[in-house]
């Protein structure tokens, strides 16, 4: 499994539009050409369709993710975001932890920005370990919810 392992993300994402579902493909293939040896980790809960990259197993050690909502919105988040530099203020969030930026269309993703705040987040995640690093470049499903609210595919 790892980054060619796409099949069951595939089946959680049916309920979203083409748009949605390309986004997040696109988001993800980012995401995996700057981190191969880290884990995708999946969680297919009640409200979202979350996807986060870690050194590890470990949802603590997460330092990145994407969150795909039925309300056509859809973020790119960092799970210790309140801990970024975050020097040109674009993350939204102003609780203790999570930050992120909200993904309308690729072209407007600030990708070279975004990328400088992997880097740091990344190496906050190394620094704080929690799990054991030593399996890496997994897709690892973590959760699938019994009950989701999503609206049937039109």
């Amino acid at each position: 499994m790892g980054e060619k392992d796409t099949k069951d993300l595939k089946a959680f994402l049916t309920p979203f539009d083409d748009d949605m579902v390309e986004r997040a493909f696109w988001l993800r293939g980012f995401i995996w050409k700057l981190f191969p040896e880290c884990n995708e980790l999946i969680y297919d809960n009640y409200n979202a369709v979350a996807v986060g990259w870690a050194p590890t197993l470990t949802l603590y050690d997460t330092f990145c993710s994407i969150a795909v909502y039925n309300n056509k919105s859809m973020h790119f988040g960092f799970y210790w975001g309140a801990k970024l530099s975050d020097p040109r203020k674009l993350l939204l969030g102003n609780g203790k932890q999570y930050r992120y930026i909200r993904v309308a269309k690729k072209a407007d993703f600030p990708s070279v920005y975004v990328k400088e705040l992997l880097a740091e987040a990344h190496l906050n995640s190394l620094a704080a370990l929690k799990g054991d690093a030593s399996i890496s470049g997994q897709t690892v499903i973590k959760s699938i919810s019994p009950k989701k609210r999503r609206p049937p595919r039109a």
